[in-house]
């Protein structure tokens, strides 16, 4: 039997609290004719004010969504509805094969999908483009250098020479270093006990940056990250790929950090080979009223391939081919370390890469607890600070009422600055999402 999604899981695709509200209200099927799935979309037509009922049509593997409304925000409030329609009750969406407006356009879907997969028309063009922005990054992180010393030299307490950094963060993104650029603007923000630290940190990736070409492979691929090289998932994929039955361990969703639109968001979806037992993180984008166009349930199984961009401690991945829909996961929740492996676990992927603030981690045996200093979990022997700021108040104290005191399993992301949960599992194994996505 198909797999239906849960109401949390489709609620969380939502672009805002509105839209859950007004799919609500489109979740039965009084509104609804001509509805169908064939396992991989649903399509259905909306009676709305108009004439004409609005045609919807999602595919369920990424999610996409295509809906003849005006609405500017994506998913709107009938794919949403439809989605809901489907979830909550399955006779109301009978299998069957796709409409010929549906068909019409997964078809078009599937065709853009294979012409971004192609190879570049001129590989010796794109290889001077790369040696051009190569000798900008260059010569970028090397003013940057500069910057630092000139900073340090005055003395950090001294701030009667020293002007906001966006300026310097401008001259980053003239040469292509938005990586560069992005922790740049975040030196205007940091408590003065931590500006040593990221000067020195920054002052690494800089040196590293201008000379890329001496470096281990693995490491030039990890310095190319940080200073904001991207790689096409196309390219990627095209390389090595892993498949396995992939654990979703949680998502969380947030503003996008630089660029000019704070309103752009990223979906952050973490992973975990049921039998290599690699994690992996795969992300995804949305722009102002449209949420990021992957979305999985966590607790699920997916069986996929996936390709990993390539670095030092490999963990961003491409989601490539998939065997079939999500599944329903283990009863159990997945294994975990104590607090003390944790440290140990981030320890050793810092050597690998200097600049990594987090490593996706799932403790075991832990109970929250809230003392004057803020919030902690503890495994009866060691325990470790939540990160401040990292999730509402609000879905802390949803911590405690799913823990009522006793060790329960908590994922999330642990680093230097504490421990950020994502997803915690209840006595009855129940995945409890703690974040928004």
């Amino acid at each position: 039997m198909e797999e239906r999604w849960s109401t949390e899981h489709v609620l969380s695709l939502a672009p805002d609290a509105a839209s859950q509200k007004a799919a609500g209200k489109l979740s039965s099927a009084a509104p609804w004719s001509g509805t169908g799935t064939d396992g991989a979309a649903l399509w259905g037509e909306c009676r709305g004010s108009g004439r004409t009922p609005y045609r919807t049509v999602i595919e369920l593997a990424t999610p996409a969504y295509q809906c003849s409304c005006p609405s500017r925000k994506f998913p709107c409030k009938h794919a949403l509805g439809l989605l809901l329609l489907w979830s909550g009750a399955p006779d109301a969406v009978p299998a069957g094969e796709p409409a010929d407006w549906a068909a019409e356009w997964l078809l078009a879907r599937r065709e853009r999908a294979e012409k971004r997969a192609a190879p570049p028309a001129d590989p010796e063009a794109a290889r001077r483009r790369a040696e051009r922005r190569g000798a900008r990054v260059a010569a970028g992180a090397a003013e940057l250098r500069l910057r630092l010393a000139d900073r340090i030299r005055h003395g950090l307490a001294d701030r009667s020479t020293a002007g906001p950094w966006e300026e310097v963060a401008a001259r980053m993104v003239d040469a292509q270093a938005s990586g560069l650029a992005t922790r740049v603007r975040e030196l205007d923000t940091l408590p003065e006990e931590r500006m040593l630290e990221e000067y020195a940190m920054l002052h690494l990736l800089a040196t590293a940056a201008t000379r890329i070409d001496e470096l281990p492979p693995e490491l030039a691929a990890t310095v190319r990250a940080r200073v904001g090289y991207t790689v096409d998932a196309a390219e990627v994929l095209a390389g090595p790929t892993v498949r396995d039955r992939w654990l979703v361990l949680g998502s969380r969703t947030v503003p996008m950090e630089g660029g000019s639109d704070e309103r752009l968001t990223t979906r952050r979806v973490w992973l975990r080979g049921a039998k290599t037992g690699r994690p992996a993180l795969l992300l995804a984008f949305g722009r102002p009223g449209q949420a990021p166009d992957l979305a999985l349930p966590t607790g699920h199984l997916l069986e996929a391939e996936l390709a990993y961009h390539p670095g030092a401690r490999p963990l961003r991945a491409a989601l490539g081919t998939r065997y079939g829909a999500p599944e329903p996961g283990p009863a159990a929740p997945p294994a975990g370390l104590t607090v003390a492996e944790a440290v140990a676990g981030y320890g050793t992927a810092v050597a690998d890469d200097p600049w990594l603030d987090s490593w996706p981690t799932v403790l075991a045996g832990v109970v929250p607890v809230r003392t004057p200093d803020g919030w902690h979990l503890t495994d009866g022997h060691h325990t470790v600070a939540v990160r401040p700021s990292a999730v509402p108040e609000a879905a802390l104290w949803r911590l405690v009422a799913v823990s009522t005191g006793r060790p329960l399993t908590v994922f999330g992301e642990y680093g230097h600055q504490g421990f950020a949960p994502v997803t915690a599992w209840s006595a009855e194994h129940r995945p409890v999402g703690l974040t928004s996505a």
